[in-house]
């Protein structure tokens, strides 16, 4: 458990986030034993209070679960609880949310699914996949935005990476990722050049997959993005 020595103002809140990312990248587990108030506050330099503090509001959470004289222990839900927790926040932010921000968040999420997919795609979803960019194609030969089509593309690619947590996170940002592709689809296709492109793109994905290739996977999904 390497924690961090914290310099913020709102120490309990750093705390938290510390082990949240602890609980993603899988250092921490359900049913992992935190270290006591005590020795986290010396292993932190932080005052014993903000320890207990973001104690409490992990409780509150589901993120942790305190066992009076045993000790605290990650949630059994714990992972479940970050969903919330990332919805909630996603939600709170509203119209606020810039298109950047959504584009660096489905890099996080969709290159590496997009991995995860060409490793675990059954054929059932990989018919999915090429249904969705079938779609595409028709679109482009009606001349429509074809937005509807590239976000079931891009969520069958979710489906088949067999990640509950991703889907769910894919799940969370959907209304926003519709409202911002739909946008981003009327600038690109000012230029005449564009369609023809992103569908090249949806195709070198799909193709990877296809292959069970990872690594192409990965790398067209980032191209694309």
């Amino acid at each position: 458990m390497d924690f961090k020595p914290i310099k913020t103002k709102k120490i309990y809140q750093e705390i938290i986030e510390q082990i949240k990312a602890m609980i993603s990248d899988g250092t921490l587990c359900p049913g992992d034993r935190l270290m006591s108030e005590r020795e986290l506050a010396e292993r932190m330099q932080v005052g014993r209070s903000a320890v207990r503090e973001a104690f409490r509001v992990m409780e509150a959470m589901g993120i942790i679960k305190i066992r009076p004289g045993e000790g605290t222990f990650i949630a059994e839900n714990a992972a479940e609880s970050l969903v919330k927790s990332f919805s909630s926040a996603l939600l709170a932010g509203g119209d606020d949310i810039t298109a950047r921000e959504l584009m660096e968040l489905r890099k996080i999420l969709e290159v590496e699914s997009a991995a995860m997919a060409a490793r675990r795609c059954s054929p059932e979803q990989l018919e999915a996949i090429d249904h969705a960019l079938q779609q595409m194609q028709h679109d482009l030969e009606e001349g429509n935005l074809g937005e509807e089509a590239d976000m079931k593309f891009h969520f069958a690619i979710a489906e088949a990476a067999r990640n509950s947590l991703l889907l769910k996170l894919m799940n969370t940002i959907s209304d926003t990722m519709g409202r911002v592709l739909a946008a981003a689809r009327h600038e690109l296709y000012r230029d005449p050049a564009k369609p023809t492109l992103l569908l090249r793109e949806h195709h070198d994905i799909f193709v990877a997959i296809k292959n069970a290739d990872p690594k192409a996977a990965r790398y067209s999904m980032l191209k694309h993005l």
